[in-house]
């Protein structure tokens, strides 16, 4: 059965660390149990790993052309696999698929993070084998010894809340449509299989429900990700973004963003990207270039998100909290970072890596959509995205009992001054003139997301100054015209005959279509001949901008 993740993201160290990883040139039963051993003890709560054989290693990466497995050899090894992990104790089977890589067969094995950690295997074949635990240290599987043999006795009972099975849900509160379209997006094997073998079966072989056939029961991770409403099983788990529309934060706007973990995060993230983050054009004196940047960068927010949501707890009835102020981003979230990692720490350095995960689960599913990577490159990324876009430090905090996260990312300090630049050309927009003007100040900045945030500026008084002068200066039926081709590129028959009710004669041509060409609000699709049969009219840059400032 195909195992739920890209092979080619997972062969070439993409959507997992390479730490997780272990690749073996051929069968070598021995080294293979210790290997199992050490990642279902999973001792830094990683999530597990992978054992591919058929793939030689070299300084703890795979080595290419595969070497590969023998056709022939697969079924046996397989049933070899299966004995020799029944020598594990507890009892544990991992889950194996062959694979062709490079016209070459593999076999890989997915070893999950167990359940009744910690689990031993058989030092050696034969009499004299001692039963010992294993742990990864790095590329390798070593016996824990002293303070390891110590942490990983503590881990017996300490299984992460998202890998827990919930007991107030069923698997049939998991919706098929949204494991089907995870397996599609990350292009697992496992979604051609999905729809000939049984829900149960999918579920287990995702790893995302455990438990008898009579009582199969869903884990948290499982719910956050595949159920419609995961809010009904764990309260408060949400996004809410705050826009403060001032300094004082007395006028402000609340949005929240439920449902999967994967797809809120995504909405949150667009609807920052579209409504909040604008590029600013400054111009410098005596130089011809313009100086370009955001006023917040979108890969810094991006990445300080997707951390919240990777390592909030979801046993806390508190949501992510995205506080958006004129000059700054702050995002809160509930608890802290998981020791050794600090207060200090977070203060005093640029990178910051976690021996321990809290959410292992959650983190591989985010890590397969390639919403984060989890390799302690977050920290690094938001300071590299802020320092391209010319944009102070952020400030990473916690308190000394690490009982929240707070990340605070500023906006580029000249960004205000031309929001308030622009503001200034919008409000005295009293002419035809004043408006070409805005047009003109705006060119190096036409996008979607400039329209967006220049009609948030827009009063209604404005908006009725500009409908009177088009009115004034090119008749009724021009707001009209403009908004019809907003929607899609028309033919001028469309125009004139459909929409006006007047005949398709050159004089209506240069009536109600000419004096719009010459202001450049709307322009010819088809620009090297005028008269051709397919010849349709659309709305410029300006022409977008100013029918989202006449639809305000």
């Amino acid at each position: 059965m195909a195992l739920p993740i890209n092979i080619e993201e997972l062969i070439h160290g993409q959507s997992l660390e390479w730490d997780r990883l272990e690749f073996k040139k051929g069968w070598h039963p021995e080294e293979t149990i210790h290997s199992i051993c050490a990642f279902a003890n999973d001792i830094n709560n990683w999530g597990g790993g992978y054992v591919i054989i058929g793939i030689e290693e070299h300084n703890g990466r795979p080595v290419f052309p595969p070497e590969g497995i023998a056709p022939q050899r697969l079924d046996s090894i397989q049933g070899e696999l299966v004995k020799i992990c029944h020598q594990i104790t507890p009892n544990y089977i991992p889950a194996t698929q062959p694979y062709v890589f490079q016209n070459k067969h593999i076999l890989v094995i997915w070893v999950p993070a167990g359940d009744i950690r910690p689990y031993t295997a058989p030092s050696t074949h034969g009499k004299n084998a001692r039963w010992q635990p294993y742990i990864r240290f790095g590329s390798r599987s070593i016996v824990a010894v002293d303070a390891n043999l110590r942490r990983l006795q503590e881990l017996t009972a300490r299984i992460p809340f998202d890998d827990r099975i919930n007991n107030q849900a069923s698997v049939k509160n998991f919706d098929l449509g949204l494991i089907r379209s995870f397996l599609q997006e990350i292009k697992s094997d496992l979604f051609e299989e999905s729809l000939q073998i049984s829900f149960n079966d999918l579920c287990r072989q995702l790893h995302i429900a455990k438990g008898s056939d009579e009582d199969l029961r869903p884990i948290n991770s499982g719910l956050l990700f595949f159920c419609n409403q995961p809010e009904t099983y764990f309260n408060r788990a949400w996004i809410e973004v705050v826009i403060r529309k001032d300094e004082t934060g007395d006028d402000f706007e609340e949005k929240y963003f439920k449902g999967p973990l994967h797809i809120q995060l995504r909405n949150a993230l667009d609807y920052i990207r579209n409504q909040i983050i604008v590029e600013k054009v400054k111009k410098i004196q005596g130089q011809a270039e313009a100086q370009r940047f955001y006023n917040f960068p979108f890969a810094a927010i991006e990445e300080a998100l997707a951390n919240a949501v990777y390592h909030k707890s979801y046993e806390l009835d508190k949501p992510i909290e995205v506080q958006i102020w004129p000059d700054k981003i702050e995002i809160l979230s509930f608890p802290g970072p998981v020791p050794p990692v600090n207060s200090e720490i977070l203060a005093t350095q640029r990178r910051v890596v976690a021996r321990d995960y809290r959410n292992r689960r959650i983190g591989d599913f985010l890590k397969e959509l390639h919403l984060t990577e989890g390799r302690g490159t977050g920290v690094p990324k938001i300071y590299r995205a802020l320092e391209r876009n010319g944009s102070p430090m952020p400030v990473l905090e916690t308190d000394p009992d690490c009982n929240y996260f707070l990340t605070v990312i500023y906006a580029h300090p000249d960004a205000k001054s031309v929001q308030a630049s622009n503001q200034d050309n919008i409000q005295n927009i009293n002419s035809l003139d004043d408006l070409n003007a805005l047009f003109t100040h705006l060119s190096d900045q036409a996008s979607d997301q400039v329209s967006d945030q220049v009609t948030n500026q827009v009063t209604d008084k404005v908006t009725d100054k500009v409908k009177s002068l088009i009115s004034y200066s090119f008749g009724d039926k021009a707001e009209l015209i403009l908004v019809y081709l907003s929607e899609m590129p028309r033919k001028s028959r469309d125009i004139l005959e459909d929409l006006l009710g007047v005949s398709l004669q050159t004089k209506n041509k240069k009536r109600y279509l000419d004096p719009l060409l010459n202001e450049n609000w709307i322009e010819l699709t088809i620009k090297e001949n005028q008269n051709d049969r397919n010849q349709k009219y659309q709305l410029t840059e300006k022409g977008r901008l100013l029918v989202k400032i006449l639809t305000k």
